[in-house]
Order: structure tokens, then C-alpha cells, then sequence
């Protein structure tokens, strides 16, 4: 059955983790970029109406734009992840979301808190080669790697890929908009 997902893309991370992704990581071959997810599952494609995209777009332009920082790895069971700081704007971006579509609880309710996250690699594979050591050479000599989180955008799965469907701005803070 054909998903969707709300997220946010992570070009920066690219340079840095699209190789260990494309080995580790099975979503990067399907098409999703390095992103942070903000709400999956989402609704079926076909239930996306305007109404409901008009929904999304409002909540996005009330979250202003923000900067971050990826510079911290992580580990959940089966996954290896870099963490972004601040996660609070993700996590108020979930909330959000959530609060306006309530049927649709983050990662299915299947978990008490969200913890944001852009995954670099998932299953057990991983475990017994060196990613989690490349990862940490290649983020620590950066001190991190800056971000900016200024759109949501919406995946979709239909064709067995994912692509993108839709992308919603975030506001721009009145200090920057000059």
C-alpha cells in the first residue's frame, strides 16, 4: 500500500553520509534523501486533497525557518543516526502536526517520544563493518555540520520510489526578512 511521509531534507548531510547511506541504509535506495522525518505514516497519496495540503501549509508558515547543527551520533536498537541541535523545532513541528491530524500519530503511535533523527544506517549489517567509525571521522574534523530547516516537504511511494509530492515553506523569521 502507497505511503506518505512529512520531511525535512538534510542537503547539507549529503556530501557526508549519501555513501555510508547507500550502502546501510535500504531507504536511500528507494529514493529518500538524508531528511529528518517530522510525521510517518502519513495518509495514503490518494487521500491528499487540497484541503488537506492547505492544512499542512499553514501549519508550516506558523514555524519559522531554523539553523541547526548535526554533530552528535546516535544509536537506537537497530539504527545508527546523527541527531540535530536544537531538536526542539522538530519536535514542535511533530506536535503540530499531529495536533491537526490527529489519525495520524507519529510513526504510528509506536513510540512515547519523538526523538529527531536523520538516519545513516538501519538493520544489523551495519554493525559489523566500520560506518559508525567513518561517520564520526567525517563529522568530527567539521565540528558538525550546519543546516537550515526552511520547508516541509511531502514523499510519497506510489511507484515503489519514493518521490516528492509536495513542499511546504516554513515562515521566515521577520529579522531576516529584512
Amino acid at each position: 500500500m502507497a505511503e506518505t511521509a512529512l520531511i525535512v531534507r538534510v542537503p547539507e548531510a549529503e556530501p557526508h553520509v549519501s555513501e555510508l547511506r547507500r550502502q546501510f541504509d535500504p531507504s536511500a535506495k528507494l529514493g529518500v534523501p538524508a531528511h529528518i522525518t517530522v510525521l510517518y505514516p502519513f495518509m495514503p497519496p490518494e487521500e491528499i486533497t487540497p484541503m488537506v495540503a492547505n492544512q499542512v501549509r499553514a501549519v508550516a508558515l506558523a514555524c519559522a525557518a531554523f539553523d541547526f547543527q548535526l554533530s552528535r551520533v546516535g544509536l537506537f536498537r537497530d539504527a545508527l543516526y546523527l541527531a540535530p541541535a536544537p531538536s526542539n523545532p522538530f519536535i514542535a513541528l511533530t506536535a503540530a502536526l499531529a495536533r491537526q491530524f490527529p489519525e495520524y500519530p507519529p510513526y504510528g503511535g509506536q513510540f512515547r517520544t519523538v526523538v529527531p533523527h536523520l538516519t545513516v544506517a538501519q538493520g544489523g549489517g551495519w554493525r559489523q563493518s566500520s560506518v559508525h567509525s567513518d561517520l564520526l571521522g567525517a563529522l568530527y574534523p567539521l565540528g558538525g555540520i550546519a543546516c537550515r530547516c526552511s520547508e516541509l516537504v511531502l514523499i510519497e511511494n506510489s511507484s515503489c520510489r519514493w518521490q516528492q509530492m509536495d513542499v511546504f515553506p516554513l515562515s521566515v523569521p521577520k529579522h531576516e526578512g529584512g
